[in-house]
């Protein structure tokens, strides 16, 4: 009887020991996360003083604007926070989703001005169609035939955006020891099938720029939030409805930037980021029925910068001076610090990412896929799979500098592109984050549990079906964390930029991916090795706070995209 008394005595000290372990874990992990956001802040907070230098102001400014903006924005917050948590809620997605729609509209802006013409763009969409018409065809035609399919899905897309070119070769001969050339073959082949890019180009009138803007990003981004809309609402209105408001009020916003004096491609291009995004939320909180005060927030903010404009200019008081400011986001580069700007540099930096995205993306995922669902696990097959997994575990820890030489290496010597430009930044980068995304793909596709897919089997689906309807939707969230995390990585690399030849400072933004380019990274390090303070402390400072908003932006974008698809499962 007392070894009993004993026993549970000592199962109960166990328990409290543990539960003091787990305690003290618990306490230093959160005090170590703290202090890890509370440093991280610090920074952030030292860097943006420099960028903004927000104490240059009178302090008859910041008064003002502490009147008219902190103190109604702090008052409202605290209201939602105490009395109206559905109205917080509102507010901040009302005053987020126009925020986030006017940096991804400069985005388009930049793309459709300083990239790719309108009439260019719509070449290319018609194209596009033309080769998603032909394997839609041939699958309707066809259903049984898979293989055949695949070379339809390859070959469709190329021929109409590429068709077939003519081919022009020069052959020269020449002695073997002295080099001494003795003829020239030259022929060529006239072009066997023209692309449907050509065929759009020989229509003899175009419609101005933006109003094709409008019939090729302003429709579909409508119809694809319209059709959103329409599932949501019970009576299955919104995919006519919202594709008409759309476009009147991005051709208001059109006439509305000419008046502004700026382009009407711009905006259509903003009005179409902002206020369709916007108008299908207004929309959902109107059927839900609650929240409403949440839509005052952004009108007390955007009144109370007015406002303190107003009265700051009336009142004679001078703002700040800062180093980050519209001048900076729009300017070339320079060798004297107040006209220096990361134009350029911002634009090469977001062709590099969205070269990473198409390729390391997909190749990332169906490698995962691959490895995970189709791979032997065992016999030969299953130890050279094996070892390739190891590989890409080891990959995944190499120096950055080691896969700028593999880029100089494998796509300047090998390859023989021309160093510095934009595909062979986008590629070098890309294969640094590759065996990220593999291996975050894999972890995300092996949680799957296997009785999902048996479910699958049991109904009669096939390996593919399985995986493309069963396996992947599920895996989706994890796997765009993975990539949101390797992106992240990727837009602030600056080792394989230098080894690949990409500029220090350029002054003129890329016209098309095979163009010479910089990038913020490699920008920001040549203004670090500035003689001039100026440089290394207030331009260095606002291109940090540039290329930290350009992450926050693409890492947002991602983590909207995660959450999809986990309300969709």
């Amino acid at each position: 009887m007392a070894s009993e008394q004993t026993s549970v005595g000592g199962e109960a000290d166990t328990e409290t020991v543990s539960q003091v372990r787990g305690f003290v874990f618990q306490l230093v992990c959160g005090a170590a996360t703290v202090f890890g956001i509370a440093v991280v802040s610090l920074l952030l907070l030292y860097v943006a003083n420099d960028a903004f230098r927000p104490f240059t102001a009178d302090p008859g400014w910041h008064l003002v604007f502490f009147v008219t903006l902190v103190v109604p924005t702090l008052g409202l917050s605290v209201y939602y926070l105490a009395r109206d948590r559905a109205g917080g809620t509102v507010a901040s997605s009302a005053f987020g989703i126009p925020l986030v729609g006017l940096l991804v509209g400069g985005g388009l802006v930049i793309l459709f001005i300083e990239i790719i013409s309108p009439q260019e763009w719509l070449a290319l969409l018609v194209a596009l169609l033309v080769g998603a018409g032909a394997v839609l065809a041939h699958r309707r035609l066809r259903p049984e035939a898979a293989m055949e399919r695949l070379g339809v899905l390859l070959a469709a897309p190329a021929l109409s955006v590429f068709g077939i070119p003519a081919l022009s070769v020069d052959y020269t001969v020449a002695l073997p020891l002295s080099g001494t050339e003795l003829f020239t073959i030259a022929f060529a082949t006239p072009q066997l099938l023209p692309s449907v890019r050509d065929l759009v180009f020989l229509i003899p009138v175009f419609p101005l720029g933006w109003m094709l803007l409008l019939a090729t990003v302003t429709l579909p981004v409508s119809l694809v939030f319209g059709a959103f809309l329409a599932r949501q609402r019970e009576d299955g209105r919104g995919l006519r409805e919202l594709p008409l408001m759309a476009l009147v009020v991005a051709t208001i916003g059109a006439f509305a930037a000419i008046a502004a004096g700026f382009s009407p491609r711009t905006g259509v291009l903003l009005t179409t980021a902002t206020v369709v995004p916007m108008g299908v939320y207004v929309e959902r909180v109107v059927r839900r029925g609650e929240g409403y005060s949440g839509f005052l927030f952004p009108v007390v903010v955007v009144a109370g910068i007015l406002a303190g404009s107003v009265a700051t200019t009336t009142l004679g008081f001078a703002g700040p001076d800062p180093w980050l400011d519209w001048g900076f986001l729009t300017s070339a580069t320079s060798r004297t610090p107040t006209d220096a700007g990361i134009y350029p540099a911002l634009v090469g930096s977001v062709l590099i990412i969205v070269t990473i995205a198409v390729t390391a993306f997909p190749v990332g995922v169906g490698a995962a896929v691959y490895l995970e669902e189709y791979a032997p696990s065992s016999g030969l097959l299953g130890r050279v799979v094996g070892i390739i997994e190891v590989n890409i575990g080891n990959l995944a820890g190499v120096p950055s500098v080691v896969y700028g030489l593999l880029g100089l290496a494998l796509f300047i010597r090998g390859i023989g592109l021309e160093s510095g430009i934009v595909v062979v930044g986008g590629l070098t980068i890309g294969l640094l984050i590759l065996p990220i995304v593999i291996i975050s793909a894999q972890e995300s596709i092996r949680a799957v549990p296997d009785s999902m897919r048996q479910a699958s089997y049991g109904m009669g689906a096939s390996r593919w079906q399985t995986t493309r309807n069963v396996v992947l939707p599920e895996a989706m969230p994890g796997i765009f964390t993975g990539t949101i995390l390797a992106l992240g990585r990727a837009i602030g690399e600056t080792a394989p930029l230098l080894m690949i030849g990409i500029a220090s400072s350029v002054r003129t933004t890329p016209d098309g991916f095979f163009s010479k380019t910089g990038a913020m990274p490699r920008q920001i390090f040549s203004w670090s090795s500035e003689i001039q303070p100026e440089f290394r402390f207030g331009v260095l400072a606002a291109g940090v706070v540039t290329l930290l908003a350009v992450l926050l932006l693409m890492n947002g974008t991602a983590i909207v995209l995660r959450n999809r698809y986990q309300r969709s499962d």
